[in-house]
């Protein structure tokens, strides 16, 4: 077993009480850690933002490195929101020089990478479900804004740590052999009692999806400023090309993944102990080598968790002893979407529509594919409250897979394309060629054809759309003289 020094830091309206048990854990479990450290900072204060954690999380870091009461490389476990302090703490000290980050393995346990819908309720929702009632009048909005699905916040870190801006030539990785190895693990199992049931939706944790866990992600620009009718296409690149561990686990809820011995539900003694096991395979991964393997390994335990969803004597297994069965639902696999939309100039575009379909299915007889698309499959639409020009678009991929493309008829392409529309700025300015049909071109953003996918499963896209902006011709004439 190794001997290092072990940094956990928790989430939003939490504290480190939360993580005694898993401290408590690593000691029995004979990983020999000199220190165990225990963060505890600010999120429930409005002024405070994950940035500030941050800065102050590197002052105090310096100061116990400096006096020898950290060692270094140390390694980090933390969960929902600590996620998102880590991710800044690292970006924002050691982005360009990160073989002297003092980090070395970051286990995130249900890390809200990619926000978590409770954070954009009301604050006297979020204060009942989550603390009770006595936290409706600071529920620290500047976290939540971070925290909120699709918020500028989270585009603005990607481009950081994961992908590289459009226009950037700066491909510095930070998650690297020399660097900093992340491991994701989450859980796919509801809230099962109490009100916090209220907050459940299905290919998440109660409080995060897996999707916004999940730290592998992409990005894409669709430019329809040059031809309305085949827009340009620019992926963005990736500044760490492999695939960062994720393990889903079937049992696990947003509350019981920080205690490896601690369940919600009644589960099998074998599956009691996988959530420990994987932290400790985490902690104890020696080797880039290594990491890639557990990679591949944590690979098949997500596939297998998905399994579920048609393997009812599976279910019946594992949660036979819990009374209720989960619905096959919970374990089907989802996409996100984050989209921000612009005009050729660079303006935030606000009000738009996206339209999802099969090939020219909006334009033929048969809508039923498009119509159970929009229906069952894209199961949640959040514009951002902050900037309305960002969304995020949640879709259950396996009913696309299963059910969707059954929809289309055998002489298209099993295909899922999206076009969009805006309402004009005013009465001088239009988008597109065509005030009234909005875009006539579309793009292809996955196929039953896995060669032709760009959405993946378990994971969080980011797709720029640029849209022309044209002025009618009364915004400038020219009049001969004479």
């Amino acid at each position: 077993m190794a001997d290092r020094d072990v940094v956990i830091v928790h989430g939003w309206s939490d504290t480190s009480d939360s993580f005694k048990p898993l401290a408590n854990f690593l000691e029995k479990s004979g990983f020999k850690t000199t220190l165990l450290w225990l963060g505890d900072y600010i999120s429930m204060d409005d002024d405070v933002k994950v940035a500030d954690v941050a800065k102050r999380m590197q002052s105090l870091i310096k100061e116990k490195l400096a006096k020898e009461e950290l060692r270094k490389p140390f390694d980090m476990i933390v969960h929902s929101t600590g996620g998102l302090v880590a991710r800044e703490w690292i970006t924002a000290n050691y982005q360009g020089n990160i073989s002297d980050c003092p980090l070395r393995r970051l286990i995130m346990l249900a890390p809200a990478n990619y926000g978590a819908k409770l954070a954009s309720m009301g604050q006297s929702f979020i204060g009942r479900i989550v603390k009770g009632w006595k936290n409706w009048f600071h529920t620290g909005k500047e976290m939540l804004a971070s925290l909120e699905l699709a918020s500028p916040y989270q585009w603005q870190l990607s481009q950081k740590d994961l992908l590289v801006p459009e226009g950037h030539t700066d491909e510095r990785m930070v998650y690297c052999d020399g660097g900093v190895w992340p491991f994701v693990i989450t859980g796919t199992h509801p809230y099962p009692s109490t009100i916090r049931q209220i907050i459940n939706e299905n290919g998440a944790d109660g409080t995060v999806r897996v999707a916004a866990a999940n730290l592998n992600t992409k990005g894409i620009t669709i430019d329809f400023s040059s031809n309305e009718k085949n827009p340009d296409i620019r992926p963005w690149k990736q500044r760490y090309s492999g695939n960062i561990p994720l393990a889903v686990l079937p049992d696990r809820s947003h509350s019981s993944i920080v205690d490896p011995l601690g369940f919600d539900v009644k589960v099998p003694d074998n599956a009691r102990e996988k959530l420990g096991e994987l932290i400790l395979d985490a902690l104890n991964c020696n080797s880039f080598n290594e990491y890639s393997e557990i990679s591949k390994s944590w690979q098949a335990i997500s596939e297998g968790t998905a399994k579920l969803a048609n393997d009812e004597a599976g279910r019946e297994s594992l949660f036979g002893k819990a009374g209720k069965l989960p619905d096959a639902e919970v374990f089907h696999q989802y996409m996100q979407i984050n989209v921000y939309v612009v005009d050729d100039h660079g303006a935030d575009v606000t009000d738009y529509v996206l339209e999802f379909s099969g090939p020219d299915m909006y334009r033929s007889e048969n809508e039923e594919p498009t119509v159970y698309f929009h229906r069952e499959v894209l199961e949640h639409v959040h514009t951002n409250t902050k900037n309305s020009a960002y969304r995020c678009l949640f879709v259950d991929r396996t009913d696309l897979i299963n059910e969707f493309y059954k929809r289309i008829g055998d002489q298209f392409n099993k295909v899922l394309t999206m076009s969009i529309s805006a309402t004009p700025p005013g009465d001088n300015i239009h988008y597109f060629s065509s005030v009234e049909e909005g875009a006539d071109g579309e793009y292809t953003l996955h196929s039953k054809d896995k060669g032709q996918r760009w959405l993946q499963r378990n994971t969080t896209h980011f797709v720029k759309i640029i849209i022309p902006r044209i002025p009618n011709d009364g915004v400038f004439t020219l009049i001969k003289f004479g």
